[in-house]
């Protein structure tokens, strides 16, 4: 699967073409996935551009989104983070994630206390998790937790920066993360990405590896040549092309 992440917590200044205002999403929603998009992960907004959890808004743009998706003859997943910085309160987020309607999988970060409290309500009202394994430091915990068996996926997402600034060749972060998972018997699925200068060289990694990744401008706003893309669909018309180029089973 390819997914969009379009516009992560992020503002125009980061692109002018990010998307904020409900109608730039679902704009930006519909030419990527006739792009080739097959999934969405969304940072969901409120009526004045920020970033919310609240049942309202979720449960109104994942309508909105899955009848973009409909419109264009597809079935797209629909995926949201799970953020602790958008509503800190544990307590309110559960209330909040036990709410939400036509969320098919959302993104628990490892890095965030009270992760286990919030995967159980989300298998609860049968929201799928999918887990945020920003290193292989956290795999540890995450095992002794039980709950990765429960999990639709795992999200390998690395990054130079927060909360580990990890370093060296990202293609060796990666073949690190994925070996202790295999040592895990982990048989999860897996979706591998990067951010800034990692993001290519890991949606080429994750395509060989047969893996699902993303691209958006959550991640990065610079095409593989390092110039930056017009919008979102640009970046998916270039990982779309890698995909083809790339034999999944390769050696």
């Amino acid at each position: 699967m390819l997914q969009v992440t379009p516009n992560g917590p992020y503002g125009k200044d980061r692109h002018p073409a990010l998307p904020i205002a409900a109608g730039e999403v679902l704009a930006d929603l519909r030419a990527c996935f006739a792009a080739g998009a097959e999934g969405v992960h969304l940072h969901v907004r409120d009526h004045d551009g920020a970033e919310t959890l609240a049942p309202e808004h979720v449960n109104a743009t994942c309508e909105a989104v899955r009848a973009v998706a409909a419109d264009l003859g597809l079935t797209v997943e629909v995926g949201l983070t799970t953020g602790a910085w958008i509503h800190p309160g544990l307590a309110e987020r559960i209330a909040m994630v036990r709410e939400w309607q036509g969320v098919d999988c959302a993104t628990v970060n490892l890095s965030e206390p009270g992760y286990e409290q919030l995967m159980a309500a989300m298998l609860d009202v049968g929201i799928g998790v999918d887990v945020g394994l920003w290193a292989p430091q956290e795999l540890p915990g995450l095992l002794d937790s039980g709950l990765l068996p429960h999990a639709q996926r795992v999200s390998i997402e690395l990054d130079e920066g927060e909360p580990y600034f990890l370093t060296g060749d990202p293609l060796e972060v990666a073949a690190r993360t994925n070996d202790a998972l295999d040592a895990a018997g982990s048989t999860c699925p897996r979706l591998t990405h990067g951010a800034g200068p990692w993001t290519w060289p890991l949606v080429h990694d994750a395509f060989r590896r047969g893996h699902d990744t993303r691209v958006g401008f959550e991640d990065s706003t610079a095409l593989p040549d390092g110039t930056t893309a017009a919008d979102n669909a640009d970046l998916v018309r270039h990982a779309v092309r890698i995909r083809n180029e790339t034999d999944p089973a390769g050696s």
